[in-house]
This record gives structure tokens, sequence and C-alpha cells, in this order.
């Protein structure tokens, strides 16, 4: 673990966003100085179009705990947080947007949550919003279906408003879109102490929203995505190797039956019979038996994949270690 040097690190994704850089910078550094904080404030660019990135340089000029990483392209949210999750070296970790609709202030209240409420992770709850219906309706909708998915009971996974101990962030990977399910991502490797707390909404002060409706889809297909991961990506063969077996077993069943059904019928009941090649359920079996073995197959290179990739520790996360040096 990153050994800390601050209280708090603060990490702001943003694209396009320079009108509000500074009055957020201000706003931060005013609540850090009255509370007493040791803090960083890291802002990552996303490769942004504007004057972003002269404004985080200047920034950082003037206040030595601001600290600028520019992407050469637009990434994404979710690999502006990885970078910055990399970077920080805050006991505690807050996530916020750029566009001042989440509120600095909230921040003394979610360091208590996470330092003296033992949570590992405090997730903001915008209950009050001052976004369009066509925003919230699907938002509500998204977080409903996320719920019954991943048995993260929060209300507001999209939140960017978010505290975390350094340990969560430094043990988790996360990629594509799966920001807002970094909650999901946590409780599924261990860390299960997951707090909730209402912040406030302020309205967009500058620019507009970057976000459109894609992002309910792109969101659902990646947690399909992690859930999957989660369940099976140690053990694929769990997956592809029972779909297999049964798709071999029904397939050779129907096979086997036909066969039989045309042996019964020339030497026991004399009926009139076809050839089991005319019956279209014999085709159906073939491409049952070959699907099965295909997928049986898929789940062994997958459990020959995991386990080139297992590093020698086993790619676990320790939790604490007693008598390190002993024998």
């Amino acid at each position: 673990m990153t050994e800390s040097v601050v209280d708090i690190s603060v990490v702001v994704p943003l694209f396009n966003e320079e009108e509000s850089l500074p009055e957020l910078s201000e706003w931060i550094a005013r609540v850090m100085i009255a509370n007493g904080f040791t803090y960083e404030v890291l802002f990552i660019d996303d490769g942004s179009k504007d004057r972003s990135w002269e404004v985080i340089t200047r920034l950082s000029e003037k206040n030595s705990c601001i600290k600028g990483f520019k992407f050469v392209r637009n990434y994404g949210k979710t690999a502006a947080l990885q970078t910055g999750f990399h970077a920080v070296k805050g006991d505690v970790v807050i996530t916020m947007d750029a566009d001042l609709q989440d509120s600095p202030d909230e921040i003394p209240e979610l360091y208590k949550m996470i330092k003296q409420g033992g949570f590992d992770i405090v997730s903001g709850w915008k209950k009050k919003r001052y976004d369009p219906i066509t925003k919230t309706i699907p938002t509500k909708i998204f977080n409903a279906v996320t719920r019954s998915i991943s048995g993260v009971y929060l209300h507001d996974f999209n939140c960017g408003l978010k505290a975390y101990r350094q340990e969560v962030v430094k043990n988790i990977t996360i990629y594509g879109e799966m920001h807002r399910y970094i909650p999901v991502i946590a409780k599924w490797n261990g860390y299960a102490k997951i707090g909730e707390k209402v912040v406030q909404h302020q309205a967009r002060k500058y620019g507009y929203t970057k976000f459109g409706l894609e992002r309910f889809i792109f969101g659902f297909l990646d947690l399909l995505s992690i859930a999957f991961v989660n369940k099976f990506g140690r053990r694929p063969m769990h997956l592809f190797g029972s779909l297999g077996t049964l798709m071999f077993f029904l397939g050779s069943l129907i096979a086997v039956w036909l066969l039989g059904a045309k042996i019964y019928k020339i030497y026991v009941s004399h009926e009139p019979y076809r050839n089991v090649t005319e019956n279209p359920l014999f085709f159906l079996a073939l491409i049952a038996i070959l699907l099965g073995s295909q997928l049986f197959l898929a789940g062994f290179i997958g459990e020959l994949f995991v386990k080139q990739s297992i590093s020698k520790t086993g790619d676990y996360v320790i939790a604490e270690k007693s008598n390190e040096s002993g024998i």
C-alpha cells in the first residue's frame, strides 16, 4: 500500500470544464483549511478541447496541493478515476465531478464517516436533484436494476461524490464504463462496509452535461460483465463446462433415442421407418453435441488462461499479516 502523506486526496475527472475549475479549487481549499486537513487535489483532464489544461497548470503553480494529469485524448471517466486512484496518497480518497454540482462542503462529514464510522466506502445520494425528467426517470430505473443484480443497496450509483479508504482504491481495477459500479466491485472484492450519505445536488452553473442516455445502455452491459467476471472469472469451467456437458448430454440422448426408435421399428414392430438423417431432430442433436464440445473446450482454455494470469501470491488481497519476520 502507498504510504499516506496527506489526510485527503480529492480526485476530479473532467472534460471541458475550464469555467468551473478556479471556483472549484478555491472552494475545496477553503473547506480543507477551515477543517485543518492536509490534502491534495488531482485534476484528471480527460482530453479536453477547451482551455481546461491551461487553467489546471495555472492553478497548480499557485497552489502546490493541486496536481494535474492530462490524457492525449478522451478515454472516459473510468480511465480518469483509475489514473487518479493509482496516484493518490491520502488516507481518505474523495471523488467528485468538476461541474460544481458536487459540493466540497460535504467532504468533512464524508471523511468522518470513513475514519470514525469505519466504512470502506461512503456513496453520495442526491436525494433532491436538479435534472430534467428525461434524466431522473432512467436514473431511477438504472439504480433499481443495479440494486437487484448486485445486492448493493444504494439509492444513487451514478453520484460522483464518494469517499473511500485508500486501501480500497489501491486494490480494485476499473475499466470500460465501470466507474458507477465501484461500490459493487469493491464489495465483491471483500470491502463490504458501504455507507450512504444524502448530499446536496446543485444545478449546473457552467457548460452542459457530457453524458447522454446511451450511458444507461452501456452501464447495464458493464454490470452484466462485472457480474459474470466476479462469479466465473476465476472458474470459467464452472459455467462453460456445465453448459457444454448439458448440451452434449442432451444431444447424445436425442441421437440415441432416434437410433433406438429406428432399430425398434426394424426388428420389433416391423413398422415403416425412415433414415435417422431424415429427421430434423438428428441435426438439432448434432448441433447440441458440437456446441457442447466447444463450450467444454472454451472452459478448459479459460482455466488455462486463469492459471497463467494468477501470480505466485495468488493475486488475492491480503488484509493483514502476523509475525511476518518469523519462521
